[in-house]
């Protein structure tokens, strides 16, 4: 690692990864981008993957998907798994059809676990018991996440103390990893440290920053009336009629996805669903930020400033045109 945000590496064109918390400007700024140079924009959302949920991810309108294609949108049905080595598999995957075709590839989103595997790798650990992870996951529905997350501290207070209690995913793993080895997932991670995928390739690390927390608190309450104005209570019912899916699912566990799925069954009201929903996008995007903080090698910018932003990362693309070959 250099300085700046930036890996040093080998003769392909550099890596633009731009993420940031919920609703920062992330996709526009990326699409302005690519409406001026060639970029592939490589998309790193848990939730933009699932075909069908459009609304609630933030998906961008199938025009624009039209005129700027995004990588990794709409690859998943929401009944199936997604993990995070089959996001780094289609990722390097993508990266490489753009180095086929001349372009600048431009990953961007906000899921930090996605950016973690890919840009500092993950330790290898075991794989997935799924008689394992079915009962850690009854387990939850019985106790709740909390619970488990107080049986996570027991086991493995170092992996405890970085994840949230409302983080089922990283919770169940954690805790799978032990049921099945009888040894902490902090082990495994010590004993096999993680290398980037990417190897050695240059990347260029850029993140939006929201203005002041007041902003982007109103930010996320906007947004999240947008889409109940856009058809978000349509889309899960929808999901919901088809009668294959269920909450405890990823894709239904997504913000909002499941404050609605549970207005829906009655569970809440209108308002409490609407409060519940809009809490969860600010847990989300604090969990985002605190990430954020640890990287020493990403450069960050506050969102007044996006149009500096912008030109740094215009003179990236426009080096790397001169450089290459073609």
């Amino acid at each position: 690692m250099s300085e700046n945000g930036v890996t040093q590496c080998a003769e392909k064109s550099p890596v633009i990864a731009l993420l940031g918390p919920t609703a920062s400007g992330k996709t526009s700024t990326a699409l302005e981008l690519a409406a001026h140079l060639p970029v592939s924009l490589i998309s790193v959302d848990s939730v933009m993957i699932y075909r069908g949920m459009d609304i609630g991810s933030a998906k961008p309108a199938p025009a624009v998907l039209a005129e700027f294609p995004h990588e990794l949108v709409d690859i998943c049905d929401p009944s199936e798994s997604y993990s995070v080595s089959n996001f780094c598999h289609d990722a390097l995957a993508a990266i490489d059809r753009a180095d086929a075709a001349g372009r600048v590839p431009l990953l961007v989103g906000g899921t930090m676990m996605y950016f973690q595997a890919l840009l500092d790798g993950l330790s290898t650990l075991p794989s997935t018991d799924p008689d394992i992870r079915a009962a850690v996951q009854a387990e939850a529905e019985r106790l709740g996440w909390s619970a488990l997350h107080a049986q996570l501290q027991q086991v493995d207070p170092e992996v405890a103390a970085r994840v949230h209690p409302n983080d089922p995913q990283r919770i169940g793993r954690a805790l799978e990893v032990f049921h099945a080895t009888g040894k902490p997932l902090s082990r495994w991670q010590r004993e096999n440290p993680p290398r980037s995928p990417l190897g050695d390739r240059i990347v260029h690390r850029f993140g939006l920053w929201p203005a002041s927390r007041a902003h982007a608190r109103e930010a996320m309450a906007e947004r999240f009336d947008m889409m109940l104005a856009d058809g978000l209570l349509d889309e899960v019912r929808r999901l919901k009629d088809r009668g294959d899916l269920d909450p405890g699912m990823p894709s239904i566990r997504a913000v909002g996805y499941r404050q609605v799925w549970d207005y829906l069954d009655g569970v809440t009201d209108f308002d409490r669903m609407r409060f519940l929903a809009i809490t969860a996008t600010r847990q989300l995007a604090k969990r985002q930020i605190t990430w954020m903080r640890g990287q020493s090698t990403t450069r960050f910018y506050p969102t007044e400033q996006r149009d500096e932003l912008l030109a740094q990362m215009q003179r990236i693309v426009a080096q790397a045109e001169l450089a290459s070959p073609g």
